[in-house]
């Protein structure tokens, strides 16, 4: 009787096995990436829609949209919206002031009256398709921004100079949120109040009233960029004033550089941080920015959210920022 002998695998037969199995995993990792985006995508259009719902809760209970700031340092938007984001309890542990002059104040966002509320870091402002979970000291960075306009954070200051076109001037044509602070003052910090929807005469449809920015990395201990140490990333801290909001000045995930009136502020070239420049005339503003392939999540004033490409003409941008610009836009036009 025969006996049988098994034959094993050869080392090129082996080889062949090992590459097919690598070209599999090769197409398979791509799918499986997009996959992912799509689930963090969709929770991030989930947030917006939840605040959304909240500034319509605030809405329907005090006759206005939320202040975009308080001051530089005494609530922002995120703030005066926490108890229609199932967060009831962190608002009532806020104390306000109406002392907007003193940034260190024990009652500002990084005084120990509030520090309960501003280190607490919250899913609803957090867009998980944003890595880094940011710190500013103890206090964390966020993704969600609202409107301040087509021009700069100091709304009121017309003949802001257009980074696509050095020759022209941008004029501002209202917006849905402002500093609460200082109505009517002169000076660079936005102060237009509060508005209500009949405010909006663009229509609600067609104006942003939030969108997407970028938690800046490096913020919590200071980082070292071209020789200078000590430097944060300021963008996506939106429990501070400034960083409450974004313009259209620039497009979304622009090329061109976000405007910050304070060179500590901008850690540019590091990590994955947009690019920033220095401003000492205060005229500060910051694009819309996302980590999603080819544009940002923008809520409207009526509530909708909707996936706006960075291939969007600028002026039909800036023309959906502005509440009060009579622009006609096209729905087919974003």
């Amino acid at each position: 009787m025969k006996s049988r002998t098994s034959r094993g695998f050869t080392l090129i037969e082996l080889l062949v096995v090992i590459a097919i199995i690598a070209v599999l995993i090769a197409l398979l990792l791509p799918a499986v990436q997009a996959a992912r985006e799509a689930a963090r995508r969709a929770q991030c259009v989930n947030n917006m829609k939840q605040i959304g719902l909240a500034m319509h809760n605030y809405l329907s209970t005090y006759g206005s949209l939320p202040p975009g700031e308080n001051g530089c340092c005494h609530g922002t938007w995120t703030v005066f919206i926490l108890s229609w984001v199932e967060q009831g309890s962190l608002f009532n542990a806020w104390n306000q002031s109406d002392d907007t002059t003193d940034s260190a104040s024990v009652l500002s966002y990084g005084g120990p009256a509030n520090t309960t509320v501003s280190r607490n870091r919250l899913n609803a402002y957090t867009c998980p398709s944003d890595t880094p979970d940011a710190l500013y000291g103890i206090m964390p960075m966020y993704n969600y921004a609202v409107n301040f306009g087509n021009t700069s954070i100091a709304q009121h200051l017309n003949a802001v100079q257009d980074p696509y076109n050095a020759s022209r001037n941008l004029v501002f044509g209202g917006s849905p949120f402002a500093n609460v602070a200082y109505p009517g003052s002169a000076g660079w910090r936005a102060a237009g109040g509060v508005f209500g929807l009949q405010a909006i005469i663009d229509g609600s449809s067609s104006t942003l009233a939030s969108s997407e920015v970028v938690q800046g990395q490096g913020a919590a201990a200071g980082v070292t960029v071209n020789n200078v140490t000590g430097l944060t990333d300021i963008r996506g801290f939106t429990v501070w004033g400034d960083g409450s909001s974004f313009e259209t000045a620039i497009g979304p995930n622009s090329t061109f550089p976000d405007v910050i009136y304070q060179s500590s502020h901008c850690a540019y070239p590091y990590a994955q941080n947009p690019s920033c420049i220095l401003n000492g005339s205060n005229m500060t503003w910051f694009g819309s920015r996302s980590r999603h392939p080819g544009g940002v999540n923008s809520l409207m004033c009526d509530g909708h959210v909707q996936f706006v490409k960075n291939t969007i003409a600028i002026n039909i941008w800036r023309a959906l920022s502005t509440s009060q610009g009579s622009e006609v836009i096209s729905s087919d036009a974003y």
